[in-house]
């Protein structure tokens, strides 16, 4: 997964626990390989949410949907945080890091993460890891950009044209894009009964 050779390649990545994967998770995605030019986009399965208190559908049963999700040959599902048993985003990404100095990655959100990130497990440490990429979802524009986490980082934020350049960006460094978000959502899933835990 990781890749050899010496150019640098930069990889999306979207974590969560996929449960289920849908085709926001898609939209997302495919918009972010083309605003920000990335090469590949890999959604970080997680086994469980530590912010969550019911834990997801069984592992494997959610990267076999997420497989049947995805129909772009530059995105992939990644086991990544099972293999290596990280908890927490900034764990993985350390660890991510340090095994693909030649890779640039990129953290990929909706804005309705954005709102809490400052409740995530060394968010900070996140934010000096790599460039954050948050996707705007219908209502939570306003919100995300008064967020702790945004007004804290303020000064680290890439604002128009300049959000084409968050791949290449030194961390921290931030983009916000508005998107036509689709309006799929695993809660709103779950509540039909199309997918049961």
């Amino acid at each position: 997964m990781f890749g050899g050779g010496h150019t640098r390649r930069a990889i999306g990545l979207l974590g969560g626990s996929f449960d289920p994967a849908h085709a926001g998770h898609l939209h997302i995605s495919k918009a972010a390989l083309r605003i920000f030019g990335l090469s590949e986009v890999w959604w970080l399965m997680s086994p469980g949410n530590p912010l969550k208190s019911q834990g997801p559908a069984e592992f494997d049963r959610r990267v076999a949907a997420a497989h049947k999700v995805i129909n772009h040959p530059r995105i992939r599902v990644s086991t990544f945080e099972r293999d290596f048993g990280t908890r927490h985003t900034a764990e993985t990404l350390a660890l991510l890091t340090g095994r693909a100095p030649r890779q640039r990655f990129v953290w990929l959100m909706g804005a309705d993460n954005l709102v809490q990130f400052h409740r995530w497990q060394d968010w900070e440490d996140i934010l000096h890891t790599v460039p954050v990429g948050v996707f705007a979802r219908p209502g939570d524009r306003q919100a995300a950009l008064h967020a702790p986490a945004a007004q804290v980082y303020r000064h680290a934020r890439l604002r128009g044209r300049k959000a084409r350049l968050l791949a290449q960006a030194e961390a921290p460094a931030w983009a916000f894009v508005n998107l036509a978000m689709r309006r799929e959502s695993s809660t709103a899933i779950r509540a039909s009964g199309a997918w049961v835990r």
